[in-house]
């Protein structure tokens, strides 16, 4: 499959931002060649041997650190640390560690080569591994690392990370799981076809009505998929519509304050029903306060089964039936879509939503100190 045979798209909405409309709608493509890339990596670099009960630290900043947490939550014995946060304490963090995987787009943020270097010196047995968009990039020419390098088109030009997000956290799914993996790619890119259409046009449609703020609901795992749909919100409209992401059962120690009746609400929901009990109880209690305009993204025929109105409207998933773990790198679409259309609706440029430099593409100007 080619770039040219996307089907499920609709035209493009806007003469701007068309970089980032076209690396959104182009990642059902990219998906199965990441899956190629990470096998040929595993083979080429013994991995299977390398990372059996492997201690692995999975690093990443902005984006690249959500793609690392939606890693971390499918595999055993790892944690997910920011490279921001690695760069400071080092120690703490990698006293246990056999494997730093590091998780990049470009790969040339400040952050990136002086974590890998600062590991290196203080533990040099630990071995390293980094996935990236950027064949070119310091972390994949590192004489420190080995790369496993993605399709050249993950490397998005816009300054939002899209497919280079999906196709990162994806990539490191497919590690330590790559036949299961396989089948569930499958699965996603038949969802695109069908859903694809259909999404894009109720995001739109609620981008259009958002009036105040935004809150993403998620649970463990999967509270990167709302973190990085927080992100895309924020990045893409540079800040207008205050955003905030929170997992069900902490939302009501204090975050709740954050929510007002106009606040479009948008609940990610688990496919396991025994988490989804929590959080369809929650739902119930922001209804009954009449806090926000609620938005449920789940499999209409597992919602409201109790025939009650749970929320004012319903989004498709991808993946209905897929086990949460895996599930982040597909469905991520959705709000990558509805941030999108809120940076139209601002007036801004999706490729280039914060003209004046406040944030750009890769961090420039970070000192690093010995």
């Amino acid at each position: 499959m080619t770039t040219s045979d996307i089907r499920w798209s609709s035209a493009q909405p806007s003469a701007v931002g068309a970089h980032t409309w076209f690396e959104i709608q182009q990642q059902p493509v990219l998906w199965p060649t990441t899956a190629v890339r990470v096998r040929e990596g595993i083979a080429r670099l013994r991995l299977q041997a390398r990372l059996k009960d492997a201690r692995a630290v999975i690093t990443g900043a902005g984006t690249s650190a959500y793609a690392a947490a939606v890693v971390a939550g499918a595999w055993p014995r790892s944690i997910a640390v920011p490279s921001t946060d690695l760069l400071l304490a080092t120690e703490r963090y990698m006293e246990n560690a056999t494997v730093l995987v590091s998780l990049a787009r470009s790969g040339n943020s400040p952050e990136s080569i002086a974590v890998v270097e600062r590991v290196h010196r203080w533990r040099p047995e630990v071995w390293h591994l980094a996935i990236t968009c950027n064949s070119e990039g310091a972390l994949a020419t590192s004489l420190l690392v080995k790369p496993i390098i993605l399709d050249p088109r993950t490397n998005d030009q816009s300054l939002v990370m899209t497919s280079s997000f999906s196709n990162l956290s994806l990539a490191g799914l497919c590690l330590t799981n790559s036949g299961f993996m396989d089948q569930v790619i499958v699965s996603a890119v038949g969802g695109a076809h069908t859903a694809f259409a259909p999404i894009n046009e109720r995001m739109r449609n609620l981008a259009n009505r958002v009036e105040d703020r935004v809150v993403l609901l998620g649970s463990p795992p999967l509270f990167g998929w709302a973190q990085e749909g927080a992100l895309k919100v924020l990045e893409m409209t540079a800040g207008r519509f205050p955003v905030m992401a929170e997992t069900y059962l902490g939302l009501r120690h204090g975050p709740m304050s954050f929510v007002r009746p106009d606040t479009a609400v948008i609940c990610l929901l688990s496919n396991d029903r025994a988490v989804r009990l929590y959080e369809e109880d929650l739902v119930r209690e922001l209804r009954k306060k009449k806090l926000g305009y609620l938005v449920g993204i789940g499999h209409d025929g597992d919602i409201n089964q109790t025939n009650e109105q749970l929320f004012d409207e319903v989004i498709p998933p991808l993946l209905p039936q897929a086990p949460d773990e895996v599930r982040t790198p597909f469905e991520i679409l959705g709000l990558q879509l509805f941030g999108y259309h809120l940076s139209l609706r601002a007036g801004l440029d999706p490729d280039n939503p914060s003209p004046s430099g406040v944030i750009n593409r890769v961090v420039p100007g970070i000192r690093i100190y010995e």
